[in-house]
């Protein structure tokens, strides 16, 4: 590992070209450039979650911290790590305090491995709008995680009103197996699905895109029905037209399976780590439609799919932002005591 500290942009590019070149052979091979927008607190999180995406997706891994933009001097550290302790990926974490923090692409774009398909991921709560972020506008892949937001179903209608092909959700990654398993259970059912249930509980944004799907592949309106005896998506239901009813239920780590006229069995169901879901998106590179489809039924917004996948940078100030918002809030708590 190469440490710098309060450096510039060109040193980091030199020294990822000195360690590439030591260490040979593990530093070849780049299938993508994974860039990670993280806080502080959750770097070794997001590292980790890498390391497993890269065991299956030889990658760079750019991580980009961004830290007080209000600071007066600009700063620059970065750690270097090639062929390491991250597996087998060329990594990158760089720490960016004051204005550089706003203008992250100095740093990201030489980086860039040439030729290959770029992916942002914000481990974190995603931006309302990913435009704002050139880091996103530069990628052909971007994945957010409406999970991690305050109000995760709102995040998720969010992401339906910013959508633009290349756009995905973990929330939607992590309801693969669940999809799976429903899909499986057309394979011997002889009449169309006329009804559906999910429960779950209200804030569950896996809940909200696997009754999205359901709509979207079914043109049915499956109902939800909210819990809080569980953290997470508990159970879907399907009623078939001549009555038989489908009903998976999450047991843990396993899924029982009933249908009408048969008897229960039992499934698989794991709830799988950050790495290996962050891995199966990496896996495709080109738009995900049937996402698109089920993210526009649960948002209500239709044609998601239809819009240019082409995003224009929309230049946004935080800072100066919080201080408009300071002012505004400065200037009405003066007027309520006037």
């Amino acid at each position: 590992m190469i440490g710098l500290w309060d450096t510039t942009g060109n040193e980091v590019v030199k020294a990822l070209a000195a360690e590439r070149r030591s260490a040979g052979g593990v530093a070849s091979g780049m299938a993508l450039t994974l860039i990670v927008v993280v806080d502080e607190k959750r770097v070794r999180e997001a590292e980790a979650a890498a390391t497993i995406a890269a065991a299956a997706h030889p990658c760079r891994l750019l991580v980009v911290v961004r830290s007080d933009v209000e600071r007066d001097r600009n700063r620059l550290d970065a750690e270097i790590v090639v062929g390491g302790r991250l597996g087998p990926c060329e990594a990158v974490v760089t720490r960016m305090y004051g204005r550089l923090a706003l203008h992250a692409e100095s740093v990201v774009m030489p980086l860039l491995v040439p030729d290959v398909p770029v992916v942002t991921w914000w481990h974190g709560e995603p931006p309302e709008e990913i435009a704002t972020d050139f880091l996103g506008v530069v990628a052909d892949r971007r994945i957010t995680d409406s999970a991690q937001a305050a109000d995760p179903v709102a995040a998720l209608r969010q992401r339906a009103v910013d959508y633009a092909p290349g756009d995905t959700d973990l929330a939607w990654t992590r309801i693969t197996p669940w999809r799976t398993l429903v899909a499986g259970a057309f394979d011997t059912a002889q009449y169309g699905i006329t009804e559906a249930t999910v429960v779950a509980p209200r804030r569950d944004p896996t809940a909200a895109l696997m009754r999205g799907w359901l709509a979207a592949r079914l043109h049915i309106d499956p109902v939800w029905e909210p819990t809080d005896e569980f953290p997470r998506m508990r159970e879907v239901g399907l009623r078939c037209a001549n009555g038989d009813e489908l009903v998976l239920t999450r047991e843990d780590s396993m899924a029982t399976f009933r249908r009408t006229g048969q008897e229960d069995r039992a499934l698989p169901l794991v709830r799988r780590p950050l790495g290996d879901e962050l891995a199966e998106e990496l896996r495709r590179l080109d738009a995900d439609q049937v996402y698109a489809e089920a993210l526009g039924a649960a948002a209500g917004i239709s044609g998601l799919e239809q819009r240019p996948g082409k995003r224009v940078h929309v230049w946004k100030d935080p800072a100066t932002a919080q201080r408009a918002e300071a002012g505004v809030t400065a200037h009405a708590d003066a007027t309520a005591n006037g």
